[in-house]
């Protein structure tokens, strides 16, 4: 990788014939695997140093325009996708896609906060980053890295910033619709960190009998009022006359 008086930022990379499970082994060498794709182009498979690819990766990200070196033949191209591990986060493939240099392209480009909103600092709000990037249309060369946003005008809670107030240019145009906001500051809202500690009295159900013991309880009780009717009451024994 090597940057040119020009600003031109360049990466050597080689063609790649293993390809699927086989190529595997390459990133044992250090090499990220790759495809180069694009209008009017014959994909092609490629790999490229893993530390060149890196410094790379941190000038240009995925707005800038890099050159392709492969043997004699130079290719300009933007960084796509870079897949990584969803575990270790490895780089483990990335799509490079050729440009014409002469042609308008569409590109999403990061937005980037600046200043300091008065209704955050002083009043409280929350900033809230609701759109993350923005599409824009322009030569592959004009393609900013970042739209930096003014949120110093922000001075009370509520306010927004839309697309349509961002600070126009006359190297690309916005093309997202312009309605959408950006950047507002909302009212900071306390949650309540009160447990809820009331619980409902538990309902107390009844096992019903079942249908023979059901019968046999009504039985019981219906004779035992038969016998309570039937057997006379008791007499108590009379205390003997007191002798004389």
């Amino acid at each position: 990788m090597a940057k040119t008086a020009t600003d031109k930022v360049k990466l050597t990379v080689k063609p790649r014939e293993l390809v699927g499970k086989k190529a595997r082994k390459l990133r044992k060498d250090g090499l990220v695997l790759a495809n180069v794709f694009g209008p009017d182009f014959k994909s092609q498979s490629i790999s490229v140093d893993f530390k060149d690819f890196l410094k790379t990766y941190k000038i240009v990200k995925e707005t800038g325009v890099v050159y392709l070196e492969s043997g004699k033949e130079e290719i300009p191209a933007l960084i796509r996708n870079v897949q990584r591990h969803p575990v270790s986060d490895a780089i483990l493939h990335v799509d490079f896609r050729k440009i014409d240099l002469k042609k308008k392209i569409e590109a999403s480009v990061p937005v980037k906060t600046t200043g300091v909103s008065e209704a955050v600092s002083q009043k409280g709000g929350v900033l809230l980053l609701q759109t993350e990037t923005v599409l824009i249309e322009a030569l592959p060369q004009d393609i900013p890295s970042e739209i930096e946003i003014d949120i110093s005008v922000i001075k009370e809670i509520g306010q927004e910033i839309k697309v349509g107030d961002l600070k126009k240019s006359d190297k690309f145009e916005v093309k997202t619709a312009p309605e959408k906001v950006v950047v507002s500051v909302v009212e900071h809202k306390e949650e309540s960190i009160t447990p809820d500690t009331t619980a409902a009295a538990p309902e107390v159900i009844a096992e019903a009998p079942k249908e023979g013991e059901e019968a046999a309880a009504t039985g019981t009780a219906e004779t035992a009022k038969a016998e309570t009717k039937e057997k006379p009451a008791e007499k108590k024994p009379q205390s003997p006359p007191p002798q004389k």
